[in-house]
């Protein structure tokens, strides 16, 4: 059970936060009056002859009779600072039966609902100090919250922080209540602020945060918000793999964010070997073998060889094996990709460009196959969001990565420009580092 003991009347008293105690001073009892020993706070005779014994009670752990005195001090308050003094009694003697519940029977079910009513009269109670006003304010949201109240749990998070009161939990709460109260996209826009804001202080946000904004963004199936987060997750985590989940989450399962086909597959299996989130024998056979498929032999053997080199990929593997065969066999059967360059540079549109920068990018010969990309969007005819990623990708392999960010800028369409936001996040960590090339 979270309790704000602090708030308690008696922590209070302990502390001198609230200014006031409930002893008659001894300059008073010399004179035979009874009045609050700190200024600004006047209790009348009666709510101090029964808060001190009602205090006492309970500090014995007697409840019985502490709430005859309690009910005592609620009958004969008639001022503001006795109805304060009133309420943070009541508000004491219920937080304490209810510790004492827990303690008895940690695992019995506790009822915290009940603190509602007296950290109501707190709120209300015009002699309440402004700082424990807040105070309570975010109890209140507390108990509002774990009942379910989501948007009474966010009105009273919003007063407390309005009213000054300083929780690292406290911006996170109301983000989670606004979410769950049905604003998902108002919540997520305040988490991202939040998080960005401590991102831009120099401070590192807890990795719960980022995967709990990834989840409930991904849920809503609002694209731009994951990526965002996604992006975010791996800038500030940038492990190998988070690498993986993201792009998994991303593109690679089967409730991904998006649907993907193989190619737009392949450029993500693609941004795993070069933050180095491949993880196992499935991840480099998979890749492989989809970029067999599209005819990239050169490639399919690089990823397999080094699969093996890091011990992922076993050498009993069978399709490891076969992969390799035939795409041996594949490699010589092409012969060199100068005759399909000279035909593409001759052609009337980019599409033998494309490809032919295609076959480049998978044997590594990065210069080259920037070159036919750029020849490719110059004479047209291509899906320019597809060949933008595949320049971006070879501009980034070929350790250009200003002209990367550039090149990935432009790709707009999703889900290709999901694809590209990944890739530019890559080039901003250090997870980011150049892969092995592979020739034909």
């Amino acid at each position: 059970m979270k309790t704000f003991s602090t708030l308690a009347l008696a922590a209070v008293l302990a502390t001198g936060v609230s200014g006031f105690a409930l002893s008659a001073p001894a300059e008073a009892q010399k004179k035979g009056k009874e009045e609050a020993a700190a200024p600004g706070f006047k209790l009348s005779k009666p709510v101090i002859a029964a808060a001190k014994p009602a205090q006492d009670a309970m500090t014995a752990g007697d409840f019985a009779t502490a709430e005859t005195q309690v009910v005592a001090v609620e009958t004969a308050a008639t001022t503001d600072d006795d109805k304060y003094v009133a309420a943070a009694l009541r508000y004491d003697l219920t937080n304490r039966k209810l510790n004492a519940a827990q303690t008895a029977n940690p695992k019995a079910p506790i009822d915290e609902t009940v603190l509602a009513k007296p950290l109501d009269a707190l709120i209300a109670a015009k002699s309440t100090p402004a700082a424990d006003r807040a105070k309570y304010l975010y109890r209140r949201g507390i108990l509002a919250f774990n009942s379910n109240q989501y948007p009474v749990a966010t009105q009273y998070f919003t007063q407390a922080k309005a009213a000054g009161f300083n929780d690292p939990n406290l911006e996170l709460q109301l983000i989670k209540a606004k979410i769950q109260g049905g604003d998902q996209a108002g919540g997520l826009t305040d988490l991202d602020t939040m998080l960005k804001a401590q991102v831009a202080a120099g401070q590192k946000p807890s990795e719960d945060y980022y995967r709990y904004a990834i989840s409930r963004a991904n849920q809503a199936k609002n694209v731009p918000q994951t990526i965002n987060f996604l992006t975010q997750y791996v800038a500030t985590y940038p492990t190998a793999k988070n690498w993986r989940d993201v792009v998994v989450t991303y593109g690679l399962q089967q409730n991904s964010l998006v649907k993907l086909d193989n190619p737009q597959k392949v450029d993500l299996f693609r941004l795993m070997r070069s933050t180095g989130s491949l993880a196992d024998q499935f991840d480099y056979e998979e890749y492989a073998q989809k970029v067999y498929d599209r005819g990239l032999p050169g490639e399919a053997q690089a990823v397999i060889k080094e699969g093996q080199a890091a011990g992922k990929i076993p050498a009993t593997s069978t399709n490891s094996k076969s992969i390799l065969a035939d795409s041996a066999t594949a490699i010589r059967n092409d012969g060199s990709l100068s005759a399909s360059e000279a035909k593409a540079k001759a052609s009337a549109n980019g599409v033998l460009a494309s490809q032919t920068g295609d076959g480049y990018l998978g044997q590594g010969n990065y210069a080259k196959a920037i070159e036919l990309y750029t020849l490719a969007l110059t004479k047209g005819g291509v899906n320019a969001d597809e060949v933008n990623t595949h320049l971006g990708i070879a501009q980034a392999r070929s350790g250009d990565k200003a002209a990367a960010t550039a090149t990935f800028a432009k790709v707009t369409g999703q889900p290709r420009a999901g694809i590209a936001q990944l890739w530019t996040a890559s080039l901003r960590t250090p997870a980011a580092s150049a892969t092995t090339t592979a020739s034909n």
